[in-house]
């Protein structure tokens, strides 16, 4: 690979040639073969009889980390810089949409055309698309990218990946968000219940994301830019924890409304953001370094997810009387 030329126009790293498109495959397939697996593990489980509320804490923990981790590949295949965080938020959103729309319902009815499987899918085909357009393909203006769009005025001198973004978005992101909420909206009203109580259980989520944003808009160094792949892990990571603590809040069946534990994740955040604050009051320099802040946000959130995951699966393990990765013998 040759060295890496810094683009000021857009904020991203224009690689040269790149010789080892295989890894593009890899990420084709390599991602498609854990989506292969998780369309067949309930079955599985249900013909062995060893089905369970922790597989439910698996399946759905594992996709939430799986969003950060996705979003790591596509990013580093279609180089899209900082911008590889808005995939995440545009992957993580209709995500915890579906887990709250399933904790008020009971039911996760996916639209005919959604993120799991179509969408999924065609980050897939991108993968193996940039195999043989190589990577430049997506730094390209749109309009130069599918010059069949180029009259398009708006999209004509933006990114393809940008443009792959703002469309993603528009087609698919939001009138996903839009058919959770009035499926909520019409359990809550059905049930007499409060719709303000709904809305805040969005509460932590929001402020992750705005957190996440403020700390890179008053950060003196650029997080996002350029310790993309510490903030990406870090958030994906607060965001499993997010995700595993209202399913946990399902399957006990726990009160509907905001779940003061889901917190626990967002805590580093006003520590991060006072101390790109002090940059203001000391010549533009934090007083901790940037870089070490960033590391200690993936490490708190890591080792949050962890704690977490083990004494949840401890706990219902002991519960049930089952095992985690065993399945229990049959009597005879």
């Amino acid at each position: 690979m040759d060295a890496a030329e810094y683009d000021n126009t857009y904020g991203i790293y224009v690689f040269g040639h790149v010789s080892s498109s295989w890894l593009y495959i890899f990420s084709s397939f390599g991602f498609s073969s854990p989506k292969t697996f998780d369309a067949v593990d309930g079955k599985q489980a249900r013909r062995t009889n060893s089905s369970s509320p922790l597989g439910e804490l698996f399946d759905h923990g594992c996709d939430a980390l799986a969003c950060a981790f996705e979003t790591l590949a596509f990013g580093s295949t279609a180089m899209c810089g900082r911008s590889s965080f808005w995939f995440w938020v545009l992957s993580a959103v209709p995500f915890y949409g579906a887990t709250w729309e399933h904790f008020f319902t009971n039911t996760l009815v996916l639209p005919v055309v959604n993120g799991p499987t179509e969408g999924l899918m065609l980050i897939y085909l991108c993968h193996f698309f940039t195999t043989f357009v190589g990577a430049g393909w997506w730094t390209q203006q749109f309009g130069k990218s599918i010059p069949i769009f180029s009259w398009v005025p708006i999209f004509h001198d933006i990114p393809t990946f940008r443009a792959a973004l703002i469309l993603l978005a528009a087609f698919g992101v939001i009138p996903t968000v839009a058919f959770n909420v009035y499926n909520v909206y019409k359990v809550v009203q059905a049930r007499k219940g409060n719709m303000l109580l709904a809305l805040a259980m969005l509460y932590p989520f929001v402020v992750l994301v705005g957190g996440v944003l403020a700390w890179d808009y008053l950060s003196p160094s650029d997080i996002i830019g350029n310790y993309p792949h510490l903030v990406i892990t870090g958030t994906g990571l607060a965001f499993g924890f997010l995700v595993g603590r209202m399913i946990l809040a399902h399957l006990c069946d726990e009160p509907k409304g905001l779940k003061t534990g889901m917190c626990m994740s967002l805590m580093f955040l006003p520590l991060a953001i006072a101390n790109s604050l002090t940059a203001r009051l000391n010549d533009g320099e934090p007083l901790v370094d940037e870089s070490l802040v960033v590391l200690g946000y993936s490490l708190f959130t890591g080792a949050l997810y962890l704690h977490f995951a083990t004494s949840v699966i401890h706990e219902i393990t002991t519960a049930l009387g089952i095992y985690c990765f065993r399945i229990t013998r049959k009597e005879a």
